[in-house]
């Protein structure tokens, strides 16, 4: 496969993930919780596989620096949407955490400082 095909549906499944992140932070309704929860899911599914697939079409073998911290952000990212629903009195401080891993992950992708 194109690897041009893994880094768009990597970066549209990040945007999803995103933004169904901090829809949850703007409104941690109960009700809301199950939608949230598997359209992140599935969108933080689909990022690690095309993340993955993409590392294997461009650096074949080989698991740099950047990819394990951008790993850890992910897992991160991933964890936020279920924290905020369980408290809702830290979105504030969560959703300050969601845009430092953003930040983290960006800069491990297109810096590289390892």
């Amino acid at each position: 496969m194109n690897p041009t095909y893994y880094y768009l549906l990597h970066i549209f499944s990040l945007f999803v993930l995103t933004a169904h992140t901090f829809m949850a932070f703007a409104n941690p309704l109960p009700a809301n919780k199950k939608k949230t929860m598997v359209i992140t899911g599935i969108a933080g599914l689909l990022a690690l596989i095309s993340g993955f697939g993409l590392l294997a079409k461009l650096h074949p073998g080989t698991l740099p620096g950047w990819v394990i911290v951008k790993f850890v952000c992910w897992i991160g990212l991933m964890a936020l949407a279920g924290i905020v629903y369980r408290r809702p009195h830290l979105r504030d401080k969560l959703a300050f955490t969601a845009l430092s891993l953003i930040l983290i992950a960006l800069v491990m992708v297109y810096v590289r400082p390892l």
